[in-house]
């Protein structure tokens, strides 16, 4: 197992090992609510790589991650994975308006 401490090198590591063997490669996360850790890992069976964090700005990391396994595995590992690595999700929640009391 190899702890990678640089999340580029994670991605692109991790796209390279599903796209050589899309079939046997698994995707997991493992997250220690009492030690605030959080540890990515993908494998093959013969290659593991893992990334540990402790940060929570990391999740947004990993959710841009999920969206390019999600693509990989739906569009097939050929696919172009640029739009899902890019693509910032700027959807701008609307702000209530409650019944609340005026200030």
């Amino acid at each position: 197992m190899v702890y990678i401490t640089s999340w580029d090198e994670f991605v692109e590591k991790s796209v390279q090992l599903f796209q050589a063997d899309p079939e046997s490669t698994r995707y997991s996360v493992k997250y220690r609510h009492c030690e605030g850790k959080l540890v990515l890992k993908v494998t093959d069976n013969r290659e593991c790589l893992k990334f540990k964090t402790e940060t929570a700005q990391d999740a947004k990391k990993m959710e841009k991650l999920n969206n390019i396994f999600f693509t990989l595995m739906a569009r097939g590992p050929d696919a172009d994975i640029s739009e899902a690595a890019g693509k910032e999700q700027a959807e701008a929640q609307p702000t209530k308006k409650g019944r609340g009391r005026k200030q």
